[in-house]
């Protein structure tokens, strides 16, 4: 047998076994909830690459950012540049080693998940984005169960996701899919600035 017909029948068997997953495979009662976490950057990143992909089939999406403050980034800039399909709500104070005030991003905290309760629970939305609140979670801003009732309490169309390093273990048990960024290098680590457009 050639390297050509080893080579395709290997690939006739992958297939087989991709389509019978495929047929097996069945629909959710209800929408999804995917954790973005580690260590490594890109959390963020690839939930709004998923918004993207929500808008290009016309779905409702909707952000709320913890932790992060007013600073221009280049995500927020492009999607209030389309004026509909996402409602973006960042209510954080900043880094929590700026803002030096528990009691304070706290507060914060609380009130963006209550406006994320409400857009999750409201039957609007086809995705809700939780910038950061894994951060929120890390430092007890928020309780894990309170959270994971607010998305018990969602909408069934309503999928997910939720960013940030150091994902509590009660959440990834909880979340459909969990994906985690691996740092394997760093350019800041090597004393090269945060860079506009592919950092913020």
């Amino acid at each position: 047998m050639t390297d050509a017909e080893t080579h395709k029948k290997k690939m006739q068997k992958i297939q087989a076994e991709h389509r019978a997953r495929t047929r097996e495979a069945v629909d959710p009662r209800r929408a999804l909830v995917l954790v973005h976490t580690g260590d490594g950057k890109g959390k963020s990143s690839s939930a709004f690459g998923v918004i993207v992909r929500a808008l290009g089939w016309g779905k409702r999406v909707g952000v709320v950012q913890f932790i992060k403050g007013k600073w221009k980034t280049g995500e927020r800039q492009f999607f209030d540049k389309l004026k509909e399909g996402v409602d973006w709500h960042t209510m954080g104070d900043g880094f929590t080693w700026d803002t030096q005030d528990k009691d304070q991003d706290t507060r914060a905290a609380q009130a963006a998940f209550s406006r994320a309760e409400s857009m999750m629970a409201s039957g609007e939305y086809d995705l809700v984005v939780l910038d950061e609140i894994n951060i929120a979670m890390r430092y007890d801003y928020l309780a894990i169960d309170a959270v994971i009732a607010g998305l018990e309490s969602r909408a069934d169309r309503t999928s997910v996701i939720l960013t940030g390093r150091d994902a509590r273990p009660e959440l990834i048990d909880y979340a459909d899919l969990v994906s985690e960024m691996v740092e394997i290098k760093h350019p800041y680590k090597s004393g090269i600035k945060a860079q506009r457009g592919i950092d913020f």
